[in-house]
């Protein structure tokens, strides 16, 4: 299972974070275990089952996207509902001839992955996408290329060749003032992952990825959202809303030095709050107790959860975080935007929710020597809340 913890381990830990994260590349041949996370039959069943509309699944060679039509036909269902039906054939013809295909998002729609992607979402703090890319030949699906995320990419089948070459301009970003200009000269590094590798590029390294070992190629990238200083001034002026300095108006008709004043007093209230030494700590705990998560409906119970042991249940919520209140007897915990305040006692529950493993009620009351009872009614408040959701209904 690569939760966060075994993410740390395959990583490196605090010394990838210091060293390594969003600063260069790291190759980490043989880390990881891939038995059980996704395979040729997972892929398979998806594109057979789902409707998978571009760019949601594409094909794509040289750079270029290739038209759906060319492995896929319109259907239209009796409702008027169209979608574009795979081929196989067509799609084996493509990919022989050497398209890559792309399955954005694969997170959403395979369990296993998704769980890899909270684990990995709780140790780095940022939500995470993962995307699937399969190819046959040593064509390019994408060409020379950057991304404006760093990605951490899981070796599953097969072997693929990366080429780094580094940045040609620091951190860029989506919304750029200017584009990078591709690199020149020989790669930084050439590298062949197999399966079990795992390799971390940061955002804006130019690479081009090819399948030209003489096998088939399954990989698994684990996009990581960006948090740039952009972002932070966003959350700063949000905070700041408040403010009446910041609701004033923009004196945009009054004279000069009206409007000098008007500026002097943002420039003041920003300065102030960007000399708070704990600012980005602040923003951190902000950004991981607001985000909604990946919320779960925990049908048939709409009505809260019965005291029955075996019900399962998990949090949603990755970077949701506990605090003890000292001195106080109660613990709070926050996620989603809503902090609950809870008695000491309910502590090991929340704490034991907290690692983002399904566990059973029985299971939590007994680490807490509380009721089911008493458990069944703390967690139906955080099922409420939309941190919780029931993963095994017992029924």
């Amino acid at each position: 299972m690569l939760d966060a913890a075994s993410w740390a381990g395959r990583l490196g830990g605090d010394s990838f974070l210091a060293q390594t994260y969003n600063r260069s590349y790291a190759h980490f041949p043989d880390a990881t275990d891939t038995t059980g996370l996704f395979s040729w039959d997972d892929l398979n069943r998806i594109i057979a089952t789902q409707r998978l509309e571009p760019p949601r699944l594409r094909l794509s060679v040289d750079g270029e996207m290739i038209p759906v039509h060319r492995y896929a036909v319109p259907t239209t269902n009796r409702r008027a509902s169209t979608w574009s039906r795979i081929q196989p054939a067509e799609l084996h013809t493509q990919l022989k001839d050497g398209a890559s295909l792309v399955l954005d998002s694969i997170e959403k729609i395979h369990p296993p992955i998704g769980a890899a992607a909270e684990g990995l979402e709780r140790f780095l703090g940022t939500p995470v996408q993962v995307n699937a890319y399969a190819s046959w030949t040593e064509r390019e699906g994408f060409g020379l290329h950057w991304d404006d995320h760093d990605v951490v990419v899981v070796q599953v089948h097969g072997f693929k060749r990366w080429r780094l070459y580094g940045t040609t301009r620091e951190a860029p970003t989506f919304r750029d003032v200017e584009s990078p200009e591709e690199p020149e000269g020989d790669p930084v590094a050439d590298i062949v992952l197999a399966p079990g590798d795992v390799l971390y590029t940061p955002r804006g390294w130019w690479h081009a990825v090819t399948a030209d070992q003489g096998t088939e190629s399954l990989h698994l990238t684990f996009g990581l959202v960006s948090h740039t200083g952009a972002d932070l001034l966003h959350w700063v002026v949000d905070q700041l809303r408040s403010v009446l300095a910041l609701r004033k108006d923009i004196p945009r008709f009054a004279a000069l030095p009206d409007q000098s004043d008007f500026i002097a007093a943002l420039r003041r209230e920003l300065l102030d709050e960007l000399a708070s030494p704990r600012l980005v700590e602040r923003w951190a705990e902000s950004i991981d107790t607001t985000h909604h998560g990946h919320a779960i409906p925990s049908l048939p119970y709409v009505d809260g959860l019965p005291a029955r042991p075996e019900i399962t249940v998990r949090v949603t919520t990755p970077r949701g975080r506990l605090v003890e209140n000292r001195g106080q007897g109660t613990v709070t915990f926050s996620a989603a935007g809503t902090a609950w305040d809870f008695a000491d006692s309910a502590a090991p529950v929340l704490r034991t929710l907290c690692l983002g493993r399904p566990t059973a009620l029985g299971d939590l009351a007994e680490s807490a020597g509380l009721p089911v009872e008493d458990v069944a009614g703390l967690v139906s408040l955080l099922v409420e809340g939309q941190v919780v959701a029931v993963v095994g209904a017992g029924l």
